[in-house]
């Protein structure tokens, strides 16, 4: 694969990787265990320069695009889960400033995210409002010149260290296609709190958290885009972006779960001789190393979609998502497989990338919405080829008799 990638690819690709075998790895088991946000870590990121890769270059950013990001985050993922998400998950929360914000907007809101200085987190999920982002009961009413929001978020990635939030809520519950906006909220903003911290079975070095509002007045400038109802839009269009970002986790997740598992199947002695030379061995290790390849080329090419400038990329990003993930949970069960019972004990890397794995597959969109996503979008592809019909017999009188 590195020969398909350019110069600039490759210099991202081993910059990431230097600082995730450096730093990342050897203390991915500690803040595993303690659930502690590492800020060294990301420390560690934001000096190698790589926070911000997303940005444009005019908001402080590196404007290396989404390719380079997945690049970054994968190999980031290679060695800790919960640190790609880390990194990604700021990518997430300022993609609706990126793709909707006004000019003063971004240069508020971007350059601080790029240096490192602010953390950002996305917040649209509810209790009862997960897969349906057209269930929120989250509501922000005008007042003058500011919004009062008012209501809970739920499954808030990053949530409590970061001192930026992208929020959804209701402006008009009358209207079906223009009832949800997106707003900017700063962490000391007044009526706005943390709620509940989850206790997470993977990714726990990151935090997920519920947002809590109450009165909480915003400035009206801090709705994105100056104009109401642009919410629902906003969500497709970044989750779009984003999708790439959580594929790249997963591809990240399984390549460290491949390459751990091929070391130990080498170094594994049974019956005299190194598991890796049994032929089932070798048939799960082939299979994990083809899927893995397979999501490699979903996500790469997702991602140069969108840095092409593609505006119909709805379809590639949510096949990457779901392809990648369902791969990643595959190759990290049979990961642990390998290991036997080694792989089931904390005492070894594996079970992690197991326990990480997981929520690729529910976050940002369940996989099964996902196949919903595809198929709805293949069949309105297949309008295109209606002239077909004709040579589809639906019926036996339809069908040729010579």
């Amino acid at each position: 694969m590195d020969a398909l990638l350019t110069k600039e690819n490759l210099e991202w690709k081993e910059r990431a990787r230097d600082v995730g075998e450096r730093v990342v790895r050897p203390r991915a088991y500690k803040y595993d265990r303690l659930q502690e946000y590492p800020w060294d870590i990301k420390e560690a990121l934001v000096d190698a320069g790589l926070f911000g890769v997303w940005i444009p270059e005019e908001y402080g950013g590196k404007g290396a695009g989404i390719l380079n990001m997945c690049i970054v985050v994968e190999q980031l993922s290679r060695c800790c889960g919960g640190v790609g998400v880390l990194f990604v998950v700021n990518a997430l929360a300022t993609f609706p400033v990126i793709v909707a914000g006004t000019e003063d907007q971004k240069k508020k809101y971007l350059p601080g995210v790029a240096a490192g200085k602010d953390l950002c987190a996305f917040g649209l999920s509810e209790k009862g409002a997960g897969s349906d982002a057209s269930g929120l009961t989250c509501s922000a009413q005008k007042d003058g010149d500011h919004y009062i929001l008012n209501g809970e978020k739920k499954w808030n990635t990053n949530g409590g260290v970061s001192n930026l939030y992208s929020i959804f809520a209701v402006t008009d519950p009358t209207s079906k296609s223009r009832r949800i906006s997106t707003f900017m909220v700063e962490k000391d903003t007044p009526g706005f709190r943390i709620g509940k911290i989850e206790d997470k079975m993977g990714i726990r070095c990151v935090p997920v958290v519920e947002l809590e509002f109450e009165n909480c007045r915003i400035p009206a400038e801090n709705l994105l885009g100056g104009k109401p109802g642009l919410g629902f839009k906003n969500a497709m269009q970044t989750l779009d972006h984003a999708r790439p970002g959580v594929a790249a986790q997963a591809l990240g997740l399984a390549q460290g779960a491949l390459e751990l598992a091929t070391r130990y199947a080498m170094q594994r002695k049974q019956f005299g001789v190194s598991i890796s030379s049994f032929q089932m061995i070798q048939k799960m290790l082939a299979d994990m190393s083809i899927k893995v390849e397979a999501a490699r080329q979903l996500v790469y090419t997702a991602a140069r979609a969108l840095d092409a400038g593609e505006t119909n990329v709805t379809k590639i990003a949510a096949t990457a998502k779901c392809f990648a993930t369902d791969t990643a949970m595959e190759v990290c069960t049979d990961a642990v497989q390998i290991f036997g019972g080694y792989g089931y004990m904390r005492d070894y890397p594996i079970e992690k990338y197991m326990r990480d794995s997981k929520i690729l597959q529910i976050y940002e969109g369940t996989n099964q919405v996902q196949r919903l996503v595809v198929a709805r979008n293949l069949l309105k592809e297949a309008e295109q080829y209606a002239h077909l019909d004709d040579y589809i017999p639906l019926k036996p009188e339809h069908m040729a008799t010579d």
